[in-house]
């Protein structure tokens, strides 16, 4: 079939695997390109698929040697319906992976349920013995609770008080007012449950006590801060709550596996196109700002570059990690350097939809928006007919 974009809303509805498969075959190669990370060897991924998960499981295996385990829940093509971009990722990730001779393995899952996370205890013990990483990038709008079943549902709201600010639909490229009314109570206390920091816990818990922690292991979750023009929707909305939690289940998690010689950190990355980012009201018009400001500066990173940056520079450097006040990894310093910043608030003023692509980089933004679904990649036909159907290799 000819596969084309189709979106609804924030999301694309189809993806294409030869995209796809491009895209990972260029983060492989920047990797390589790069000095070799004196890094993990046995690297367990949770939300493993794409954006900082994907990231992190190519820069472990391609910058590490390391062998993966990768746990995502994603779907395969059925009929004239493709499979999700997270599928296609996959595929490709193993395919590199098996070329290169290192032992990969992928988990398709609930990574909340108890049951993926016994398969991938048994998985490690029967392939890898036991991990010395664990990155955890979970991103979902619900989770149901392994113990009680009740399944809980995020929303992405101010607390307190209603907000306004501007927005951008950066489909049409205009650029309007919105206004979102606070949080209650019940959906605050629903967002942390999906996603705090409980079910890393429970992952870290559980690894730990079937014994497949190797001695010294890193665990680390990513996490954002932030301009202020975004801190009521993000930082000090619910999803900012839910963050807290994480960054204090980090803490908590760091003295339990201190005790063996090990460590957790929360990394704060930059602002960049995701499914998730794309989701949050005036977030898409910041970043959107955020990145012609730091390409102009030579200091945009994508993904890739920033996985890399945080296991060379701050994961596994020789001597300890730097951290900030807040025992956090900021790899999110370039984003906030002072000068970057006041040129963004200077243009943010200014911005309105008939100098939106002048002031702002709408078309990068739209570029980085369909590759996350494997479109808009150089060397792909877009017009050839594809097979939807793609297996992939040593999937659990």
């Amino acid at each position: 079939m000819i596969i084309q974009p189709k979106t609804r809303g924030f999301i694309c509805t189809t993806a294409h695997p030869e995209g796809c498969a491009k895209q990972v075959e260029e983060q492989v190669d920047y990797v390589k390109a790069q000095p070799a990370i004196k890094g993990p060897k046995n690297v367990l991924v949770v939300g493993a698929s794409t954006g900082y998960g994907l990231a992190s499981r190519i820069t472990a295996a391609f910058g590490s040697g390391a062998n993966t385990v990768g746990v995502f829940f994603d779907k395969a093509a059925e009929g004239q319906r493709t499979a999700s971009a997270g599928w296609y990722n996959s595929a490709a990730f193993e395919q590199e992976a098996q070329a290169q001779g290192l032992k990969s393995f992928s988990i398709v899952g609930d990574a909340f349920s108890d049951a993926i996370k016994s398969a991938t205890i048994e998985l490690i013990k029967a392939e890898l013995g036991t991990v010395d990483l664990v990155v955890y990038s979970v991103a979902s709008p619900r989770r149901t609770h392994p113990v009680t079943g009740e399944t809980f549902s995020s929303v992405i709201k101010p607390v307190g008080e209603a907000y306004t600010n501007k927005t951008l639909n950066f489909h049409t490229g205009e650029v309007s007012f919105t206004t979102i009314e606070p949080a209650t109570e019940d959906e605050v206390t629903q967002t942390i449950a999906v996603m705090g920091g409980e079910d890393w816990r429970l992952w870290i818990q559980q690894l730990s006590e079937a014994g497949v922690l190797a001695q010294g292991a890193t665990t680390v979750a990513y996490s954002y801060i932030g301009p202020e023009i975004t801190h009521a929707i993000y930082r000090e909305g619910t999803i900012g709550k839910a963050k807290n939690h994480l960054e204090q289940t980090a803490k908590e998690l760091h003295g339990l596996l201190s005790r063996n010689g090990g460590r957790a950190f929360v990394s704060v990355n930059k602002a960049l196109v995701t499914q998730s980012s794309s989701a949050i009201p005036v977030v898409p018009l910041y970043i959107s700002a955020l990145y012609q400001v730091m390409k102009e500066k030579g200091l945009h990173e994508n993904c890739i570059q920033q996985i890399y940056r945080l296991f060379s520079e701050h994961l596994y450097p020789a001597g300890e990690s730097a951290l900030d006040g807040s025992a956090l990894i900021r790899i999110d310093d370039w984003e906030m350097r002072a000068d970057v910043q006041e040129e963004v608030m200077k243009r943010w003023s200014e911005l309105e939809t008939g100098n939106v692509t002048e002031l702002a980089d709408l078309e990068g933004y739209r570029e980085d928006f369909f590759q996350l679904f494997g479109f808009k990649t150089a060397g792909v036909d877009y017009e050839a007919d594809v097979d939807p159907a793609v297996a992939i290799p040593n999937q659990s």
